[in-house]
């Protein structure tokens, strides 16, 4: 298992990135394109896991809302390899990156069927529960 990182949209780590992201989100739960694929990817450093050298099996996007804050969105395994712990080491790797580069903080916005996975990582929930394109969401942060 390795866990790539890249900035650049061109690159194949993130078309890796967007493929993944159309299965689970488009695919699976609906999400317009439009919405899925947003202003903010150039902006976001994207991170892929790979179970081998060929097969990318989730993903995650870090955008820095400020010099102190960063939004974690995006998160995405596919289904074939849910249940094997990939999203945890992708989480670990991203809020390590965020720890690195100086971060104080990351917000996210969690599908409420998410929300125990990110518990666990002990981010804490805040304000009140939302829709976003049809999904129920809660807002969670976690101070690095």
């Amino acid at each position: 298992m390795k866990i790539l990182i890249t900035k650049d949209t061109m690159s194949e780590i993130y078309l890796d990135a967007v493929k993944i992201r159309h299965k689970v989100f488009i695919q699976e739960q609906g999400v317009p394109l439009e919405r899925e694929i947003d202003k903010d990817e150039a902006y976001s450093i994207h991170f892929v896991l790979y179970t081998d050298e060929q097969n990318a099996a989730a993903t995650v996007r870090l955008l820095p809302l400020n010099t102190q804050e960063l939004k974690l969105q995006r998160m995405a395994v596919l289904k074939e390899f849910r249940g094997q712990k990939l999203g945890d080491a992708l989480l670990q790797e991203a809020e390590l990156f965020a720890k690195q580069q100086g971060f104080q903080q990351i917000r996210l916005d969690a599908q409420l069927s998410a929300q125990t996975f990110y518990k666990a990582h002990d981010y804490q929930t805040y304000g009140e529960a939302f829709q976003e394109v049809g999904i129920d969401h809660i807002h969670m942060k976690k101070d690095l």
